[in-house]
């Protein structure tokens, strides 16, 4: 197939190296975050792309859309898709495809590693030994996992992952989410308020987007033990930021294991400097297993629709 009659695939925002080599053998492709004036180039050239590649993290908004007449599928690098508004998508009849599935194990993995890494104080240990402090002493004591009691905002699949995996420590799981699921083996609260006040570790894994937006703030804070540790690898907004600086600083939790932020890659100095919170580049899914599956998912979804 010439590069004439190939396709047509418009590139939002970058995504990896060898993703953007096969996307550029299959497809005809252009690059948006490459253009000077991109509206501009889409006024005049929008029109036969049938494709759109973007992230999960950057979506495409609508002022993008409505120059691409001729869209047929947008194949999401990732499984939000918060910044997509789905409804003028399926006005516009246009597929909004994400990479299910695939990352689930590796986002899993993040949330226990975070739970591990806040609760025993990995890295503050790490630095401990390295800095050479043991010369002079012992480490503090940290908390223990086994055995706690744990909840988890958004029973789906990723959310369903963790509680497997915790089940692995002894801990006694509960859940919030949009309804209960009789087929699994935990209890169901339905008010996340609830929840917190009975866990030990609040574990977010709801999607992002304007119906979660917010919804951890000072009132969720106020309901857990402070004892409790808060762990998120959903979005950074699903939290307001403010008030979990403000539940850290007056002892009202006692940690908190962090994937995700407001204004990605912008870190508050408050969180920064904070010992008791561990901090992660946004990085849940970034295996070279998983990141390899995903980019053929996004293939196989645009092949999907465009064949």
């Amino acid at each position: 197939m010439t590069s004439l009659n190939k396709p047509r695939v418009l590139i939002f925002a970058p995504v990896m190296d060898s993703l953007t080599e096969k996307l550029e053998q299959q497809f005809s492709i252009e690059k948006y975050f490459e253009h000077d004036d991109p509206q501009a180039f889409l006024a005049k050239n929008g029109q036969g792309i049938v494709g759109v590649v973007t992230r999960g993290d950057v979506g495409v908004n609508n002022g993008v859309l409505e120059h691409l007449t001729d869209l047929k599928v947008i194949s999401v690098f990732g499984v939000g898709t918060d910044s997509i508004d789905l409804k003028y998508a399926a006005d516009k009849k246009i597929q909004v495809e994400i990479t299910e599935g695939v990352l689930t194990d590796d986002v899993a993995d993040m949330a226990l590693a975070l739970l591990l890494a806040t609760a025993r104080n990995i890295c503050q240990a790490d630095k401990f030994v390295r800095d050479g402090q043991w010369l002079n002493g012992g480490f503090p004591l940290s908390t223990k996992i086994s055995g706690k009691r744990l909840g988890i905002f958004g029973m789906g699949q990723i959310g369903q992952a963790i509680a497997r995996r915790a089940s692995g420590f002894d801990m006694s799981i509960a859940y919030a989410s949009n309804h209960e699921k009789p087929e699994l083996p935990y209890q169901f609260v339905a008010d996340i308020k609830q929840l917190a006040k009975q866990v030990d570790v609040l574990v977010i894994a709801v999607s992002g987007g304007a119906q979660s937006a917010g919804i951890i703030d000072q009132s969720i804070f106020s309901a857990l033990p402070d004892s409790a540790i808060v762990i998120n690898i959903s979005r950074g907004s699903v939290i307001n930021q403010n008030d979990l600086i403000h539940a850290l600083q007056n002892k009202q939790i006692a940690g908190a294991g962090l994937d995700v932020f407001a204004e990605e890659p912008q870190v508050p100095h408050e969180l920064i400097a904070m010992p008791n919170v561990v901090l992660q580049p946004h990085v849940g899914s970034a295996t070279h297993e998983t990141r390899q599956a995903m980019s053929e998912k996004v293939l196989a979804n645009l092949h999907k629709h465009l064949d």
